[in-house]
């Protein structure tokens, strides 16, 4: 048997260090929790997130027209980035004017320069009337249909409009798959 501490305003060592380990294992506990529920939490209530679609400006129309059945490479900020994304922050569309005499919804080809296999960037050239990918030759034509290489079909298209200042704007390419996750109806 032991005897009383002489001091009972002070606590032994040994106390002091069963409370410091109890404490230590409730606050690793808590941390565990947090860790594992907050993102389950975000998991519940992402379908009452707002919808993430952005519209960027590539410019007055009139800029375009000059361009008839010409291909030409549009990089801006992606509005979907982060700020630790860096230069990988930076996106792009390849942007096609078809000519006025087209129905409305037929004047723009708007491709996005991911390859269709693993998202690479395509380049366009021009001489050749091809985009090609550089990470597993990936060939497109230039209506965006695979040519050849891995990917397993062609560009993925961005859709745009024409707004009421007579500017043309695309919609955020964010990474592209075959069910479009920012357009309500393609979500399950």
């Amino acid at each position: 048997m032991t005897e009383p501490h002489p001091n009972p305003e002070t606590m032994p060592r040994r106390g002091f260090f069963q409370k410091l380990m109890t404490w230590t294992t409730y606050a690793a506990g808590a941390v565990a929790a947090a860790a594992v529920g907050v993102p389950f939490v975000g998991y519940l209530l992402g379908p009452l997130r707002k919808d993430l679609e952005k519209w960027v400006d590539l410019g007055p129309l009139d800029d375009f027209k000059d361009l008839v059945g010409e291909t030409r490479l549009h990089t801006f900020p992606n509005p979907l980035g982060q700020p630790w994304d860096g230069k990988a922050a930076k996106t792009g569309v390849y942007v096609r004017y078809q000519g006025p005499g087209r129905p409305a919804k037929e004047q723009f080809v708007i491709f996005a320069m991911n390859c269709a296999h693993l998202g690479c960037p395509v380049s366009w050239f021009p001489q050749s009337g091809l985009f090609m990918c550089p990470c597993h030759g990936g060939v497109y034509y230039a209506s965006g249909k695979c040519a050849s290489g891995p990917p397993p079909r062609g560009l993925f298209q961005c859709d745009w409009r024409i707004t009421r200042a007579v500017r043309l704007e695309v919609k955020a390419p964010h990474y592209p798959t075959l069910q479009d996750t920012l357009r309500p109806e393609d979500r399950s």
